[in-house]
């Protein structure tokens, strides 16, 4: 595995970046490639613990399905975020489904080296809680948003979150390669009013929809969109 090459892009991420350098390799040496085709599912709930995984290629879809086969889209996450560390606190089973959009590669720290490393330095356990209060953060503010936020500005600022890499990288991306099906089931929202309030976006010069992507031309105003 080209250990350099990997950190140099993990890097690129607010909490990687900011680890002590011992810690960033240690879970870089520790960590083993996985690469996993398009529909291949990571892990799925209930499953046991297997560990830290970080997205180096593609994206990971986290959601949960109802007994009536309604999905609740979580999440996609992608470079430079990592993920799967709440079953590395409590032991427990997965909490979700985690499953490849596309091709994906990924680095995986199995859970007892993960558990080895922790042990031999407990002040890295701060490190580990600062990686999920950040995801609990975003959680209630979705929580939040779902409750008193219109739908055109909740559609916006989702938008504005995944092109911010949900404050994990610096710049903001252009291009997000997310299926309008799946940004309707992250909201709660309709495939179809979902589709009419990024037209709207469009209408207004802020989007272009593509197949199965949604290129941002005016950061700017999607922010304003999305504080209205």
């Amino acid at each position: 595995m080209d250990l350099e090459k990997w950190h140099e892009r993990l890097s690129t991420g607010h909490w990687y970046s900011h680890l002590p350098a011992v810690f960033q390799d240690s879970l870089c040496r520790q960590g083993r490639l996985r690469q996993l085709t398009t529909g291949q599912y990571l892990f799925k709930r209930g499953d046991p613990p297997c560990g830290l995984y970080a997205v180096l290629e593609g994206s990971i879809r986290i959601s949960a399905v109802s007994e009536q086969g309604k999905e609740a889209v979580l999440s996609l996450v992608e470079l430079p975020h990592w993920f799967g560390e709440i079953s590395l606190f409590d032991g427990l089973p997965r909490t979700h489904d985690a499953c490849a959009v596309g091709p994906c590669t990924l680095l995986r720290v199995p859970q007892p080296a993960m558990l080895h490393i922790l042990e031999e330095t407990p002040a890295y356990w701060r490190d580990m809680a600062l990686l999920m209060s950040q995801k609990l953060r975003l959680t209630f503010i979705n929580i939040e948003q779902l409750s008193l936020m219109p739908a055109a500005v909740r559609v916006a600022h989702r938008l504005l979150m995944i092109a911010e890499g949900y404050g994990e990288t610096e710049q903001a991306r252009r291009t997000l390669q997310l299926p309008q099906e799946d940004l309707a089931a992250m909201l709660s929202l309709s495939r179809q009013t979902t589709n009419a309030l990024l037209k709207d976006l469009q209408g207004q010069g802020i989007v272009r929809l593509g197949y199965g992507e949604i290129e941002i031309l005016d950061v700017q105003r999607l922010r304003e969109a999305a504080h209205a």
